[in-house]
């Protein structure tokens, strides 16, 4: 069940304030007497705060986010359409939507306001948090709050978004630019640049893939009947495109590229590199060898870096998308993780 909590006041990094800053969320499982028990899972770019909706098949009693033995929590990230504050929430000096104008947060914004929402809870520490993608950013910035976090599992993410990864994020925008519809982010509700958003989901489906896993799915084969979409592959493209237009907002969509391209550990802290070396926790990194969009290297990288870090590689086809698709693989190694190095000490200070 999604509840909503609200943060009075936040000074983003820009300088501007934020006032009553509406963040939703969801939980699982119950905050310890200790209030030590907790997960934080961040979400990727267009999902829920519903973890049980897109990892339902690593959360749960038994499983890797143990809801019989932690206290997971969810945030909605600022700039998504599924309750937090977003271009589509009511300005409240003009009493109509934010559209464009929203301030633009940044990643360490967003973990920011998610610290203040686990004050409200009383949390006092943090088991670990996982996230992969725009969530394996904010488990990265959640590191730099020191012993408050205990452990962290970025997946699929590195340190800073690469210009590989901007250049996809800045041709999905110039795609909803393109609509006619756009009309700079000031659309009408009614009629809102579905054509561009559909064309921006595209591009990114193409980059959460890979070679191997589009030519074994789809290889040349052709859809009977369509001749305007005639190979599979443009079929399974369209069909996205439109799952997407009927879920999400273009300008949310925009804001929240933006926001990942803000992603930079080392923005204001030093040098790139020792600034992740500053990250004490101990951490599962975890890389997928067929990501054309975060490559392995950049996963190697921080586990080359980070002092306590160990790296876990999986070897699937699907590109990015793996860590979303193969959930008991995944599950297998977060589990062994958080067996052998979180558990151990939660009992401790439980104890």
């Amino acid at each position: 069940m999604v509840k909503t909590a609200t943060i009075p006041a936040y000074t983003l990094e820009n300088g501007t304030i934020l006032r009553n800053v509406r963040l939703a969320y969801q939980t699982w499982g119950v905050l310890s007497k200790t209030a030590d028990n907790v997960v934080v899972v961040g979400h990727s770019l267009t999902s829920t705060p519903d973890v049980s909706d897109w990892w339902g098949g690593i959360l749960g009693p038994g499983r890797a986010l143990d809801t019989t033995r932690y206290f997971v929590v969810c945030a909605n990230v600022v700039g998504s359409p599924y309750g937090s504050l977003s271009p589509l929430s009511i300005d409240p000096d003009t009493g109509r939507p934010y559209g464009p104008d929203l301030p633009q947060v940044t990643v360490r914004d967003i973990v920011g306001l998610q610290k203040l929402l686990l004050d409200q809870f009383g949390v006092r520490q943090v088991a670990f948090a996982i996230g992969g993608s725009l969530g394996g950013m904010q488990v990265l910035e959640w590191a730099y709050y020191g012993g408050f976090v205990r452990g962290i599992v970025p997946i699929g993410v590195g340190g800073r978004h690469s210009p590989w990864c901007i250049a996809f994020s800045e041709a999905q925008r110039q795609a909803i630019f393109a609509d006619a519809a756009w009309h700079e982010g000031r659309y009408d509700a009614a009629h809102p640049p579905v054509a561009g958003l559909a064309a921006a989901r595209m591009i990114a489906m193409i980059s959460y893939r890979s070679f191997p896993s589009f030519a074994h799915r789809f290889g040349r084969a052709h859809v009977n009947g369509m001749s305007e979409a005639p190979y599979q592959v443009e079929s399974y493209l369209r069909h996205h495109g439109q799952k997407l237009v009927d879920r999400f907002d273009a300008n949310c969509y925009v804001y929240l590229t933006r926001l990942m391209d803000t992603h930079d550990v080392a923005q204001g802290r030093g040098a790139y590199e020792a600034v992740l070396r500053e990250i004490a926790q101990e951490a599962l990194v975890v890389g997928i060898r067929s990501d054309v969009l975060y490559t392995l290297a950049e996963q190697e990288e921080l586990a080359r870096l980070m002092p306590n870090a160990r790296l876990a590689v999986m070897d699937d086809d699907h590109g990015h998308d793996t860590f979303l698709i193969e959930q008991e693989a995944l599950g297998d190694l977060v589990k062994r993780w958080r067996k052998e190095v979180i558990d151990p000490q939660l009992m401790v200070v439980q104890a």
